[in-house]
């Protein structure tokens, strides 16, 4: 981490292709978890425009002022003026064939794949479950992010650490 970053918090972006569920939810997650620590943005590399409802209830119900929160182009990050940023997160799911995007630069990267919800279909439960079950995964992983000891760790094993943390055996959970 630049020595710049030692002074401030860390800027962290959540990148999905839609920027409407998972990447809305790493950031609230995150601007929760990490307070003073951490900021979290979230973005799309194909942003639906608007954030799912069902993210939006299942925040509200865990307590979130959810007014803040928009779907928006990873276009924001990319211009003069925008948070540079120390890590950038993909939460797009590899596995069911997304494609998901790559940021370019110089931040600390991992791929956190998680299912996507809203490609639930389904009763009202199942696709609720599916939210819960993205948030749980997220939680997780989040929280072993902001009890790393980031300042202490040199680039690799950061970098490693990270990689793991996408890789992990999630346990969905309550919040």
């Amino acid at each position: 981490m630049s020595a710049e970053a030692a002074d401030r918090p860390y800027n962290v972006l959540f990148l999905c292709t839609g920027n409407s569920a998972r990447s809305i939810m790493a950031e609230a997650i995150l601007q929760r978890m990490g307070a003073g620590s951490f900021n979290a943005f979230s973005a799309g590399s194909d942003p639906k425009g608007a954030v799912n409802p069902h993210a939006l209830q299942l925040l509200q119900r865990f307590n979130y002022k959810i007014d803040q929160f928009r779907s928006k182009s990873w276009d924001e990050f990319a211009r003069p003026g925008a948070p540079p940023l120390d890590f950038v997160f993909t939460v797009c799911d590899n596995a069911a064939g997304e494609v998901c995007p790559i940021w370019p630069g110089q931040p600390m990267s991992a791929h956190w794949g998680v299912p996507d919800p809203p490609a639930v279909e389904g009763s009202e439960a199942e696709v609720a479950a599916a939210f819960l079950d993205a948030y749980g995964r997220l939680a997780n992983r989040i929280e072993i992010f902001v009890n790393l000891p980031i300042a202490s760790l040199d680039r690799l094993t950061l970098q490693k650490r990270l990689t793991d943390i996408g890789k992990s055996k999630d346990h969905a959970k309550d919040a």
